[in-house]
């Protein structure tokens, strides 16, 4: 449809059918006669009794193909106009193929391969019906207190932007073009702004930031998202300095819009447009929704605030009808980009061999295990205990042995019928008498309901004894040569809604680990969680340690291949691991301080520092061990003084000095030695993966150009200032064996 014509479709709709499309339901508001709609759905969400659905522009989270094709027919009956319901849905890493969550896919550093996930749960999501996904998340984070950090990229900078242009590539497509092509959907990067730095790390908190912090770490996520075409944008339910995200015209209109060019949909999070009240912003619905309204928010997602309120707070106001207009035409263009004038099905009706559907391909479940094994984090590796011998017998030992719960809370349509556990993933590598299966510990200390109120421990009745469950790890412990701990937390611990005052592992297993330990076996403790959790305990009595986050539904295949050495661990943490939660927030890119703590000072008080316990984490952002080791060398640098278009080449060789062959991701910082404002001790500038066979050694090569030097300064400009500069290169943000210094000069230089 060209824009004439979808402005011709504007034109004909009534000021009710307008605010229709702006409306987002369930799939429930469409189901029975009317009076069963009426006096259920409608009257639960408090939609007045004249409301017509079918007058609705989005569903929320029908995911099935037959009942999209039965919802989108019947609307098309009985609609007026015949413009085709958009349907939307959480599907944010695997519509059935689960892939590893977020937080743990970006400790691949491999964002080619998150690319290429994205795009699988984009080809799954086609093939159902679903037109948009509520992804990518891109909030910066850097507590891991904070519940979604599970669907985070971590904490820094050049992470998220890469996760959100390889997540709206995979998701959408690189056509560079308006409309989206068959296998793919709309993606949405949210939440729109700084969601993931609620103050004391607790869901749903304010949050209180400067503009330079804001624009600095936490907006070039979202721009990466809109260069790259991003078609929806999220609005956040926090408070931002004050002000509802939701409600934030200078947010939404001035930044979002005006400065950062984004001209797609922008969507409410969930009721966020009605909780505008309960900020104590709004005073009534009628407020909340001219505010939303004015502020750019143009799908009202499951409240009644807009059906209700906006055709009132309208009236008359010129100003506020070409808003509304505005809105609608953003929503009709996002239909047409999709295709859905042309057909509304895109797809759905045309005849598919029952064998046709590559939902949970052999294709995509290969590739799902692919990511997972680049996505787990080898943290300890003590006398090279890993990989595992074939022939040593095996205690295999914990509530995550033979657990399919391991997909994360956001999985919504993944089945844990289709998950491979840990137990069976081992058994593809030996045969059954070598392992020793017992579960050792309950989940959680309220073994029987998680934090929603649902059981999450399966064990019967008759076998919930916790003593009894102990005696028979120790047991078999005692008859291994090696053991494995599969330990973790709840799914339900993480995700939305799951924020911890202190993210450790829960008691029960905690117990466990003590007796197992004590029996002096060689300790090998795999850790499944949706976030960073403290583990100094449990690394000192560990003799390895695998993150192992929550892998997805080829998990269990992922984590044997890496414990007997099918696959050589490569993983990078993305999100530093603090030794107590008094340390948190501790991310690698703190500012410098007046006082810093220096080592040659010793035990000096005055200094920034703790009095009892060191400033150091337990496990730092970038760093991940191998089975094989890498040596460093720098081969060259081509200048150490440069300007605007005379950046700084380096080349770097790298040496597998182990006897295995391995990946290695070399990570490049740098540090502005002296600038206006204070800057951090170093921020990750670039990096490089690099395979090399054992004994090979390759080059990396690298250039730091201007724009890599850029920053917002005190009048909140992005710009370079002349000055000194410190390169650090190497495998993690604490360990940089190379080191040089170089100069931005204004002006020409020769060479």
């Amino acid at each position: 449809m060209q824009n004439n014509q979808l402005l011709e479709k504007l034109g004909s709709l009534t000021v009710e059918e307008k605010i229709g499309q702006l409306v987002q339901l369930t799939g429930d508001f469409f189901e029975g006669d009317l009076d069963t709609v009426v006096t259920g759905p409608l009257k639960k969400l408090g939609l007045h009794q004249n409301y017509n659905v079918y007058n609705t522009g989005s569903i929320l989270n029908v995911t099935d193909r037959e009942k999209i094709i039965q919802l989108q027919t019947d609307y098309l009956e009985k609609s007026n106009h015949k413009i085709p319901l958009l349907f939307m849905a959480d599907i944010i890493y695997g519509y059935r193929t689960i892939f590893p969550i977020p937080l743990a896919q970006t400790c691949s550093w491999n964002f080619e391969s998150i690319e290429y996930a994205a795009s699988i749960a984009a080809r799954e999501c086609y093939e159902e019906g679903v037109h948009v996904t509520f992804s990518p998340m891109v909030d910066v984070v850097r507590d891991p207190r904070w519940g979604r950090v599970m669907e985070s990229s971590g904490e820094d900078t050049l992470l998220a932007k890469k996760y959100a242009e390889s997540m709206v590539h995979g998701i959408q497509g690189r056509q560079g073009e308006n409309s989206i092509p068959a296998d793919k959907i709309a993606a949405c990067v949210k939440h729109f702004a700084a969601y993931g730095a609620p103050v004391a790390g607790r869901e749903y908190n304010a949050v209180d930031m400067s503009e330079h912090m804001l624009r600095e770490y936490y907006l070039p996520g979202y721009q990466a998202a809109i260069d790259a075409g991003v078609k929806l944008v999220m609005t956040a339910f926090n408070t931002l300095n004050g002000i509802p995200a939701t409600g934030n015209e200078w947010l939404n209109r001035d930044l979002l819009r005006q400065e950062m060019k984004f001209d797609g949909v922008l969507i409410s999070d969930y009721a966020a447009v009605e909780e505008l009240i309960m900020h104590g912003y709004a005073e009534d619905e009628a407020a909340a929704a001219k505010l939303a309204l004015v502020a750019g928010v143009d799908i009202d997602m499951k409240t009644a605030v807009y059906a209700n309120q906006l055709e009132n707070v309208i009236n008359g106001n010129e100003e506020l009808q070409q808003l509304l207009d505005d809105a609608v035409y953003r929503v009709l263009k996002l239909k047409n980009d999709l295709g859905l004038f042309e057909d509304p099905f895109r797809g759905l009706k045309e005849s598919r061999p029952l064998l046709a559907t590559r939902i949970l391909s052999d294709e995509h479940k290969t590739a799902a295990r692919s990511l997972a094994e680049q996505s787990l984090v080898l943290l300890k590796n003590e006398q090279e205990l890993l990989p595992l011998s074939k022939q040593a017998k095996i205690a295999l030992i914990g509530p995550y042995a033979e657990e399919t719960s391991t997909l994360g809370m956001w999985a919504i349509k993944g089945d844990e019928r289709d998950t491979v556990n840990l137990k069976t993933g081992l058994l593809k590598h030996v045969d059954p008498e070598q392992i020793s299966v017992c579960r050792g510990s309950h989940l959680l200390p309220d073994y029987a309901r998680d934090a929603l109120g649902k059981y999450v421990d399966k064990l019967p009745v008759e076998t919930v004894d916790e003593d009894v469950l102990l005696q028979e790890a120790v047991r078999k412990a005692s008859e291994a040569d090696v053991v494995v701990l599969a330990l973790g937390e709840s799914i339900y611990q993480s995700g939305e809604g799951g924020s911890r005052t202190n993210p450790t592992l829960p008691e029960p297993q905690l117990k466990l680990l003590h007796e197992v330990s004590q029996l002096n076996k060689k300790l090998v403790v795999i850790v499944y969680s949706g976030r960073p959790l403290i583990l100094t305990e449990v690394a000192a009595q560990a003799d390895a340690l695998i993150q192992a986050w929550y892998p997805g539904t080829m998990g269990g295949e992922a984590l044997a291949n890496i414990l007997y050495g099918t696959a050589n661990p490569s993983g990078k943490l993305a999100m530093t691991f603090p030794r107590s939660v008094g340390q948190i927030p501790v991310y690698y890119n703190e500012l410098k301080t007046g006082r810093p703590n220096l080592p040659e000072n010793g035990f000096y008080r005055f200094a920034s520092r703790y009095i009892d316990e060191t400033n150091e984490p337990l496990y730092p952002f970038g760093y991940g061990k191998s089975y094989t080791t890498f040596d460093y060398s720098l081969l060259s640098v081509s200048r150490k003084e440069m300007s605007a278009d005379k950046p700084v080449d380096i080349e770097v060789s790298v040496t597998n000095t182990g006897k295995y062959d391995g990946k290695e991701t070399v990570q490049l910082y740098i540090r502005d030695q002296f600038a206006s404002v204070a800057r951090p001790i170093k921020m990750l500038a670039d990096f490089k993966q690099i395979f090399l066979r054992s004994g090979e050694t390759g080059t990396v090569q690298f250039s730091i150009s201007e724009d890599m030097l850029k920053f917002y300064g005190t009048s909140m400009k992005f710009e370079s200032e002349p000055g000194d500069f410190e390169v650090y290169i190497g495998t993690s943000s604490q360990e940089t064996p190379l080191t040089f210094n170089f100069a931005l000069r204004a002006g020409e230089h020769d060479e």
